[in-house]
């Protein structure tokens, strides 16, 4: 029989070289370890990058060995970091398998060995860079933020956009919603707001400032969705305010008074408009994979005109309650059908956001809370599955907690979602993801690995809207501050189209 080949890790605790050893005498615990990040029976993809972890349960000195096949590797420390090439081989043992993960832990002199766990490795793999934005507490600061992008195969984070190359002691700005057609770096946008405000647009090579802000329209744009094969942004338009809770365990409430939906041409800049409803709040638009169709939140609301509408809209913030929407698309005339209801949330006293349908136009994931349309400040917001082919509409219990589930993606091939979780300490947002199976069934989820397990406990700030990508943004964080400064941006030309 073939030895298992040994691959040794030293933790940085350890003095010299010395070889680390699986402890001979120790006492059996008869529970798996409590460890931090969970990634105990977790699938991973292939081209995941080493998961990390330390013990939840203090300890003096910790073994961990890993073991898929014929690979071996030994970690000694109080924090489990194999390294990449020893995770390369492991996960290759493993896939389509598993790796068993065995943890021995030292107290008083003692060694206890605790019940294995294992690790599935799915061949599957993942898109190999994702980005999102950090923010610390909204109610800090929000200037001090930057788009950020990660390679998953790896520990390598790079900063895309830092906010503070635009910024001054006199003037400050946001940088937000950062979006792409299909997962592809090379055409993307994001806006940014205030002081320099306006859509950047990078576009095959092409980078451009757009200031979509227009007479016949609430806002500049907002939250965005590119068409999957031609030149076309859906964008809500928004008027956004946000009021604090001295009393809710909800701390803020993010809402909207005014909200409209548009189109945007790349090509041409011609602005239309997609739904205008003075009694409904249209958001969170979203293309379906064939691009024939557009999906999208409504809530229906009528104002009362006893108060200012923000005033209104915050008094009566419970009762705003999103639907679910679809509207067909017509790619030779650029236009919209009539809205068909998808699901309504309303009716059973809740409110839908967020709809993101997967790669094969199956499956419809979206956020379910009580209210509202900005899930994220919700903890009892959770994530749905919608079987389009059938209908049925299910909480997706597997992957789900106690917290705040909000923000999501699909990755290229549909078989990974990543999605946005306040599960580890109720107060800061940090992506997670999960194996999603041709039935819709998600595996337990797994937090992004880091390359020192404790980074996200020291990280006081958030991961907001994290999207896959196929590769990396070229475009340097100083060129599109470039952008930014250079001037207003172009403006749009407003068209009207028929409806069909």
């Amino acid at each position: 029989m073939k030895k298992p080949t040994i691959f040794l890790a030293v933790g940085l605790a350890l003095c010299g070289c010395q070889r680390p050893e699986v402890p001979a005498d120790f006492d059996v615990v008869d529970r798996q370890p409590a460890i931090y990040p969970d990634y105990t029976e977790v699938t991973v993809p292939i081209n995941i990058a080493p998961l990390t972890f330390e013990l939840e349960d203090s300890a003096t000195q910790m073994i961990v060995r890993f073991s898929a096949g014929d690979e071996l590797v030994v970690c000694e420390g109080l924090k489990a970091q194999p390294s990449m090439k020893q995770w390369s081989r492991l996960k290759t043992a493993a896939a389509n398998e598993k790796m068993s993960v065995e943890i021995f832990a030292q107290r008083s002199g003692r060694w206890n060995r605790y019940a294995p766990f294992s690790i599935y490795v799915s061949t599957d793999s993942i898109d190999p860079w994702l980005s999102y934005r950090m923010i610390s507490p909204s109610y800090v600061t929000y200037e001090e933020l930057t788009l950020n992008q990660r390679c998953l195969e790896s520990y390598d984070e790079r900063v895309m956009v830092d906010n503070m190359l635009c910024g001054n002691e006199a003037t400050g700005q946001c940088v937000n919603c950062h979006n792409y057609q299909q997962q592809n770096p090379q055409r993307m946008q994001f806006h940014a707001r205030q002081h320099h405000g306006g859509t950047v647009i990078v576009y095959d090579g092409k980078i451009k400032k757009v200031n979509m802000r227009n007479d016949s329209t609430i806002s500049a744009g907002v939250y965005p969705t590119w068409h999957p094969a031609l030149p076309l942004i859906v964008y809500s338009t928004n008027h956004t305010g946000q009021s604090f809770h001295t009393r809710d365990l909800n701390k803020i409430e993010v809402f909207d008074s005014a909200s409209d939906l548009i189109l945007y041409n790349v090509e041409t800049n011609e602005v239309s408009r997609v739904e205008s409803d003075p009694t409904e709040f249209e958001v969170f638009p979203f293309w379906a994979p064939d691009g024939l169709s557009l999906y999208y939140c409504s809530a229906h609301f009528e104002f009362r005109d006893t108060v200012g509408a923000d005033v209104e809209t915050i008094r009566r913030a419970k009762e705003v309650k999103y639907s679910l929407y679809r509207k067909t698309f017509d790619p030779a005339t650029l236009t919209f059908g009539p809205r068909e209801m998808v699901y309504d949330a309303a009716a059973l006293g809740l409110s839908a956001t967020l709809p993101r349908l997967s790669p094969d136009g199956r499956f419809l994931m979206f956020t379910l809370g009580e209210y509202g349309v900005f899930h994220i400040w919700h903890r009892d917001a959770d994530l749905y599955m919608m079987d389009l082919t059938t209908g049925d509409v299910r909480r997706m219990d597997e992957i789900n907690s106690t917290e705040t589930e909000s923000y999501h993606a699909w990755s290229s091939t549909g078989r990974w979602v990543v999605f946005s979780s306040r599960r580890d300490d109720g107060g800061y947002t940090r992506p997670f993801f999960a194996h999603i199976d041709s039935e819709g069934r998600a595996t337990k989820p797994f937090e992004l690995p880091q390359r020192d397990p404790d980074r996200h406990r020291q990280l006081m700030k958030s991961y907001n809207i994290p999207e896959f990508m196929l590769g990396p943004v070229t475009v340097s964080p100083q060129e599109f501050a470039d952008v930014l400064k250079a001037s207003d941006g172009e403006p749009v030309r407003w068209v009207t189209r028929s409806r069909r």
